[in-house]
């Protein structure tokens, strides 16, 4: 008996520290409520989105965080990645993102596409260029062109850039877990992604 009220002495305290640890993060300061949030099943699993585009410095020092957060994650939580659409440059780089996923390409390619941009300077500012890129992971240029102008990859940046409009995204990296809540960072990548896993836990019983 003692035992056993001691076992649940430990798992109050637990409990009790953990919520201890997040009683800092406060709804309007930390993160926000999205006005008009987006529609999202209800199915167990929480949507976390990183809204990123290629082009921003932030966005390729957060890639490795994000990366390595992402692996940690439960069956129930679920990373989504939505490249801005902001204006010309930010959708053919969208429509480069969803090319890379409708090819079927090894995820590490997404990393080799920052590296392009700020360690090699080559912005990939037209088709042009991305077809130059893809070449080098064995894509033809005239598939890769087939692709970046598909239904399929039109619909996702158009998609995109409701998306956004809807979620008022203005700045990246930018975090929506569950199309509800907004986190952006305000220190450390580290700490953003410690408020992030705070508002799963919140949402978890909503999923």
């Amino acid at each position: 008996m003692k035992k056993i009220i001691a076992n649940i002495t430990k798992i109050s305290l637990l409990a009790l520290l953990t919520i201890s640890a997040n009683a800092d993060y406060k709804l309007g300061k930390d993160y926000k409520l999205v006005d008009n949030p987006m529609p999202v099943k209800k199915d167990g699993i929480v949507e976390v989105t990183e809204s990123f585009w290629y082009g921003c410095a932030h966005c390729y020092s957060f890639e490795p965080a994000i990366n390595s957060w992402k692996a940690t994650l439960d069956k129930d939580t679920k990373l989504i990645k939505m490249p801005i659409t902001w204006g010309g440059i930010h959708q053919l780089h969208a429509a480069l993102y969803y090319t890379i996923e409708a090819l079927k390409l090894d995820p590490s390619t997404h990393s080799a596409v920052f590296v392009t941009i700020h360690k090699e300077g080559n912005f990939l500012q037209s088709p042009k260029a991305i077809q130059v890129f893809l070449e080098k992971f064995g894509i033809a240029p005239e598939v890769t062109s087939q692709y970046l102008n598909s239904f399929s990859v039109k619909q996702r940046v158009n998609r995109g850039i409701k998306y956004a409009k809807q979620l008022k995204v203005t700045a990246v990296p930018m975090m929506i877990v569950d199309g509800k809540y907004i986190i952006q960072s305000k220190g450390s990548f580290t700490e953003m992604l410690k408020v992030v896993d705070h508002v799963v836990e919140l949402q978890r019983p909503n999923s």
